[in-house]
């Protein structure tokens, strides 16, 4: 049952490794400028998560498996638009679709994948994060090599979206109709307030706050740095786009490896101890980065970056999930709203960009690892406090 899942997040991480690998073609191609492509990186995740709460509370209310198949409905016709954007706003409305869609599809899986096995929760999230590092690595090579034909852009996500047909055929005939199926055909408004009353209780507990302060602080290393990387080696390194696109292959293939090694790393040691000594070193790394002068360096340097931030988001979204006690669709919707500031980040970055050059504005992504080096807890401090303040 889990391969669903994983197979569904591969996909949408193919899809987001795709589209940052192409933003200097859609660039060039639409006539945007840093504040367009800061808006359209910024605006669609921001409007989601007014959105999404409703979708994953609903999935803990009502039936998970309807609320998964029709976002993948519309995932996959958001990517049809996204392959016939003649204009910024034309492409912004695609990608404003194509989010909460992808919450209802993809988020929505990754709480189901969390309910099978509670008792390995870290597993499980590190397997859910190679299938998306897998689904991010092949997406710059097929742009690359898409590019390379004279496909383009557009033709590849008009086939992104024929393969999301095929992913959401499969994902009808396997996911199983769960306990939930017993619910009324209709989602009942009390139930629905029900569940959002047990969410917003959850705000009560620190050890969720910290969760959701710290995977928001961790994206300026993941996907903001990821959205920026391809356009810092175009505009700064003095790659082709062709070349930015195989630079960030080569971050994320790294990082792959780094993802599968962390599989059977998280049944040694604790996720915790791995990410407080990743933190250390991407502290060290990333000015490294930003103050070499040669391009090959930079390539070496971004590269071990890539390696160094695996793990991340999958043991602190762990993390988060047992603080919340087997209340995935909360543990989602609690992500979200602290997600409605992380996703002006870029904004404010691309806005910084298009003043200052984009290499001056990415060392604010620098407040990333320098917040988890201050809110992880210490060694023996995290049983201490959530002890205390369980829900």
């Amino acid at each position: 049952m889990s391969f669903v899942y994983l197979l569904i997040e591969s996909l949408d991480e193919l899809i987001y490794g795709i589209s940052g690998a192409a933003w200097p073609l859609i660039r060039d191609d639409l006539h945007l400028n840093y504040i367009q492509i800061g808006i359209a990186l910024s605006l669609p995740g921001f409007l989601s998560n007014f959105i999404e709460p409703f979708l994953f509370t609903l999935g803990d209310a009502w039936k998970r498996r309807a609320v998964i198949l029709a976002g993948g409905i519309f995932f996959t016709i958001s990517l049809a638009l996204t392959g016939i954007s003649y204009s910024f706003l034309f492409l912004l409305s695609s990608f404003i679709l194509f989010h909460p869609s992808s919450g209802a599809f993809v988020s929505l899986s990754q709480a189901s994948l969390m309910d099978l096995q509670p008792e390995r929760r870290e597993h499980n999230m590190a397997r859910w994060t190679f299938a998306g590092s897998l689904g991010v690595f092949i997406g710059p090579i097929l742009l690359s090599g898409a590019a390379y034909i004279g496909f383009g852009w557009r033709g590849i996500f008009i086939a992104l979206a024929l393969l999301s047909t095929l992913i959401l055929v499969f994902a009808w005939n396997k996911i199983p109709k769960e306990a939930n199926e017993t619910k009324p055909p209709v989602p009942r408004i009390s139930d629905f307030i029900a569940q959002l009353r047990i969410t917003l209780h959850a705000l009560r507990n620190r050890a969720v706050l910290r969760w959701l302060i710290l995977l928001e602080f961790s994206d300026l290393m993941l996907d903001v740095l990821y959205g920026f990387l391809p356009l810092y080696f175009v505009d700064v390194a003095g790659f082709s786009p062709a070349q930015a696109a195989l630079s960030v292959a080569a971050w994320t293939g790294v990082g792959l490896l780094g993802d599968f090694l962390l599989i059977p790393l998280v049944e040694r040691m604790k996720g915790l101890d791995y990410l407080r000594i990743s933190v250390i070193i991407e502290l060290i790394l990333f000015p490294l980065f930003l103050l070499s002068s040669q391009a090959w360096l930079k390539l070496i340097i971004i590269a071990f970056m890539g390696f160094f931030n695996s793990g991340w988001y999958a043991i602190l979204k762990a993390n988060l999930f047992d603080a919340m006690h087997g209340q995935s669709g909360a543990a989602l919707t609690l992500d979200n709203v602290s997600g409605l500031f992380g996703k002006l980040i870029p904004f404010g970055i691309g806005v910084a960009a298009y003043n200052f050059g984009i290499g001056t504005a990415m060392w604010l992504l620098l407040a990333g690892p320098i917040a988890l080096f201050i809110g992880l807890p210490r060694k023996g401090q995290k049983s201490k406090v959530e002890s205390q303040l369980d829900l």
